[in-house]
């Protein structure tokens, strides 16, 4: 085992109908797809789209951090 630790970061977006907080969960949810170690994330970003006046979708920008394999 390792007595240090060395990280990665990626940023994604997420996006639901429902809220930021389901905007967040998806994110994260794909990103496990596809990315070990996911060990955190920071939001650096909401906003949203407008259709006919009224909120179409909740978008969130993550930056999300993982742990490099072997390290």
């Amino acid at each position: 085992m390792s007595d240090h630790h060395a990280y990665k970061k990626v940023e994604i977006v997420g996006s639901s109908k429902i809220g930021t907080d389901d905007a967040i969960r998806n994110a994260i949810a794909e990103c496990n797809k596809s990315l070990r170690n996911l060990d955190w994330f920071e939001v650096v970003e909401t906003r949203g789209h407008i259709s006919n006046g009224e909120v179409g979708h909740f978008q969130v920008t993550l930056k999300v951090g993982f742990r490099l394999d072997d390290s």
